[in-house]
């Protein structure tokens, strides 16, 4: 039986395989789908920067693994492959974790999505594992194939990450700073038509790797530290503007008077809001140490969507809420010490149309083309953190543009506008826009 569950494995003999990462496609509306490949030492982190195999990476020098490209076959059935051959990995990796990322959508809404390795002389299937319990994910650690007692086997694990394939690299010491890049910009090749999944697709050739020019921007100072009470509840919403400062359409996000709640710990927050379908921007105010931990709630208060998380002291952010306009809005904080939230509609958010800068987590809005940006972050007291920026288009979809760990400076790309841009950071930082795209290691558009 070479079909297996979620946690279940498989030995497998050594042969070299060809391994499909296989989901249906409705349209052109549905989300676009990549395949990946991670190759993990003993410690259970990448070595570099090259034991990625991606879209923009498709092949790894020292243990062949390749992305072969894109097949599509009859029913809608799309399929990327890649190319393992366990005899020619390094000794020095023990996995090689197989991945897929979702891009326009979440795998909630990707069709019969699976994992299949099958033979690469006789095709005969080895494994195959399909997923059947994604939601809000637009990441997914589908499996992985494991050296044990001088051979391999495969494990079906199923781990979903909400936040991008940055995020789930990063989880294995991934980083793609610009202190490992060279000068230019990258130059991403575009996946050329495969054939059906019985025979090997093309091979797709390799993008030079170049990398970005400084960005010069003083560190931002950070903002005083909360020092007084909040504001109590202000009243119901009315259909007032309160000033606009973007251009955002009115159709992301409703226009109400600003409520603020306050607490101490852990607590729910009922906050007698009935509004149109839409995005919320949340202030937040911490006041000490400790984690803080934002999130909606389903009607019977089950954690639902991720509004901010934070590790900084003294904290003063900007999250966002995508409210689904039908069941009460409930929030849940949870964190130490006092703490204050505010609502407040999203045409009030910043507009990134030049150079801003911040201090921790913070929104954006963002309504122009398609266009590079240069970033740098100052990362924490120790020069760490992370520091992420995700594009959030209307409806509740987002990806992750770029991301990093620790203090540094790079750049990526944005789409077309409009999109909210959620910023997480640990510390202070900069942005700004610069001419054309291609500019990011994770960049989708020049595919």
């Amino acid at each position: 039986m070479t079909q297996i569950i979620k946690g279940g494995n498989l030995p497998l003999g050594g042969e070299p395989m060809r391994v499909a990462v296989v989901r249906r496609s409705s349209g052109a509306e549905a989300p676009k789908v990549d395949a990946a490949a991670l190759l993990v030492d003993a410690d259970g982190r990448v070595r570099g920067r090259g034991d990625l195999v991606f879209y923009n990476q498709p092949e790894h020098a020292g243990s062949g693994i390749r992305l072969l490209g894109e097949a599509r076959g009859e029913g809608g059935v799309v399929a990327d492959w890649l190319e393992i051959d366990p005899g020619r990995i390094e000794a020095s990796v023990e996995r090689v974790v197989v991945a897929a990322s979702c891009d326009g959508g979440t795998f909630g809404e990707v069709e019969d999505l699976y994992v299949r390795a099958v033979s690469a002389a006789t095709g005969a299937q080895l494994a195959l594992y399909a997923v059947e319990d994604a939601t809000t994910e637009t990441a997914i650690l589908l499996g992985e194939f494991y050296r044990r007692n001088g051979g391999w086997k495969f494990r079906a694990v199923g781990q979903g990450y909400d936040s991008g394939l940055p995020a789930l690299a990063t989880d294995f010491g991934f980083s793609a700073s610009d202190e490992e890049t060279g000068e230019e910009d990258e130059v991403v090749a575009e996946a050329p038509l495969a054939t059906p999944p019985q025979a090997a697709p093309a091979p797709l050739a390799a993008p030079p790797q170049t990398a970005p020019a400084p960005l010069l921007v003083e560190k931002a100072a950070a903002p005083a530290p909360y020092s007084g009470i909040p504001a109590p509840y202000s009243g119901a919403p009315v259909a007032v503007p309160l000033g606009r400062l973007n251009a955002l359409p009115a159709a992301f996000g409703p226009e109400f008077t600003y409520v603020e709640f306050q607490g101490e710990g852990k607590e729910d927050v009922e906050t007698g809001l009935t509004l149109p379908r839409g995005f919320l921007a949340v202030d937040v105010v911490k006041k000490g140490a400790g984690y803080l931990d934002v999130v909606t709630l389903t009607v019977r208060k089950r954690r639902w969507r991720q509004v901010m998380r934070s590790g900084m002291d003294d904290l003063r952010g900007v999250g966002v809420l995508h409210h689904d306009g039908q069941s009460p809005l409930r929030l849940r904080v949870d964190t130490r010490g006092r703490w204050m939230v505010r609502l407040r509609p999203v045409s009030t958010l910043r507009a990134f149309d030049g150079p801003v800068e911040g201090y921790g987590p913070d929104v954006l809005a963002y309504t122009g083309d398609e266009t590079g940006v240069r970033f740098r972050f100052e990362g924490d007291e120790d020069e760490k953190g992370y520091f992420g920026v995700a594009a959030h288009r209307k409806g509740g979809h987002w990806e992750y543009r770029f991301s990093r760990r620790d203090r540094g400076r790079g750049k990526g790309d944005l789409p077309r506008g409009p999109r909210l841009l959620v910023v997480e950071a640990d510390g202070a930082w900069s942005m700004e826009p610069r001419p054309g795209g291609n500019g990011g290691f994770w960049s989708r558009s020049g595919r």
